[in-house]
């Protein structure tokens, strides 16, 4: 059975769930053992603050589901991260509803730019395919350094520098607004 959510643009009010989220990422990422970067909280309360994240929340307020946007090369591409479920709520809708939330807000504010997300989970990748995102070459992504820096925290940056940015565990995943639809 689905909770009931109220899932929104995260704002000030959300600041208290912060340090849940970081902790629930950081431990997401060492239970999977495979790469999640890291983020600051003072990155996420900016992404709040900016309006650049969704959250999902239950009836009493406990935050249950939570993404955010970047925004890179001057609004030309949109990152979706940090896509992160609490674990007493997996397997529940959560991930799915936060991430067409998230779709939603990036195509409002941003509805030219190509989308984009990288992961190395198959239910995040799964739910970019539902949203018309494609498994795309790293080429095809952003070439700002200060994207490829953010990598930096995840384990398996090794592979991402040592082959120049060309592979890694990672699935680079494009959506793109006006491409042309492909025939079947």
């Amino acid at each position: 059975m689905e909770p009931d959510l109220t899932i929104t643009v995260a704002s000030a009010i959300h600041l208290v769930h912060i340090d849940s989220i970081c902790c629930t990422i950081a431990e997401s990422a060492q239970v999977r053992g495979t790469g999640i970067s890291g983020r600051s909280p003072a990155y996420l309360r900016q992404k709040m603050l900016d309006g650049k994240a969704v959250i999902a929340t239950l009836p009493m307020g406990q935050w249950v589901g939570f993404a955010y946007l970047d925004v890179w090369e001057n609004g030309q591409f949109v990152s979706h991260s940090g896509l992160i479920v609490d674990p007493d709520y997996r397997r529940h809708g959560v991930a799915q509803q936060v991430k067409q939330a998230l779709f939603r807000l990036s195509r409002q504010l941003f509805p030219g730019a190509k989308l984009f997300s990288i992961t190395t989970g198959q239910a995040v990748m799964n739910l970019n395919t539902q949203l018309g995102f494609r498994p795309v070459a790293f080429g095809e992504l952003p070439q700002d350094e200060r994207f490829w820096n953010q990598c930096s925290s995840c384990q398996n940056c090794d592979i991402l520098a040592r082959t120049a940015r060309k592979y890694c565990l990672c699935t680079g995943m494009l959506y793109e607004p006006n491409a042309p639809e492909k025939a079947a």
